[in-house]
């Protein structure tokens, strides 16, 4: 049986997340600001689909992306460099979320109900959510938005309308978080586009030893400022 979490009551410990499907841990409660702040401190993220219970999640491994670590290519570094775009954080949140849940290529559905944009919209409003977002043109083409929590940023979902937006959005990022002393990027689960930008699976154990530490740094529960319309690889690292 899956615990079903009602009213104030704590989630469940992380090792009671089921083996398969790989990371479910609890069912129920609210999408709440302070909820959802309580799960990502414990290493906790929702996911589950429109028409279900509100689902749990803490899977094992976990898929981080450390800042520093971001694999850029030959020729994801050309466009980094020529390609005229611009970033911006945090100018349309709405926007970026309202794009991270249209339906994909092959999808009927989204799993970002109008119940998660609202508890995202919050944190946004709370100064503790963020969007990334990459212009082009003067239009919103491609990003992703997060949860930061002291030198932890949660990964939550990224969309491109151009070819390498939501890349040119996570080098950016990864710039910036570098710089502002994070340590991890959560990616939440394996993919192949994660694990080629440099992100890399460890186990659940070692994830949540990390929050104990990352975690407990206060959030500036400030909105960011950037823009950017160049970046050299060299910059990555400096």
């Amino acid at each position: 049986m899956i615990p079903w979490i009602q009213g104030d009551a704590p989630f469940p410990p992380n090792e009671f997340a089921m083996d398969n499907p790989n990371g479910l841990l609890a069912a129920g409660g609210d999408l709440s600001p302070r909820r959802l702040v309580e799960a990502y401190r414990n290493g906790i993220f929702p996911w589950y689909s429109p028409g279900d219970p509100i689902l749990w999640w803490s899977p094992d491994p976990r898929m981080v992306l450390y800042p520093g670590d971001i694999r850029v290519t030959r020729s994801l570094s050309k466009v980094l460099r020529n390609r005229p775009y611009e970033v911006r954080f945090d100018t349309c949140f709405v926007d970026v979320i309202e794009a991270c849940a249209a339906p994909r290529e092959g999808q009927a559905g989204t799993w970002i109900t109008a119940e998660l944009k609202q508890g995202y919209l919050e944190l946004h409003e709370a100064g503790l959510a963020h969007s990334i977002e990459t212009w082009v043109d003067g239009r919103l083409a491609g990003g992703l938005y997060g949860v930061a929590l002291g030198r932890v940023f949660f990964g939550e979902s990224m969309f491109s309308l151009v070819p390498d937006a939501s890349k040119i959005a996570l080098v950016h990022l990864s710039r910036y978080l570098h710089h502002a002393g994070f340590q991890v990027i959560d990616c939440q689960m394996h993919t192949e586009h994660l694990e080629a930008m440099g992100a890399r699976q460890i186990p659940r154990d070692t994830f949540l030893q990390a929050l104990e530490e990352l975690v407990d740094c206060p959030a500036k529960g400030d909105r960011w400022s950037y823009v950017s319309s160049r970046l050299d690889v060299r910059d990555l690292r400096t």
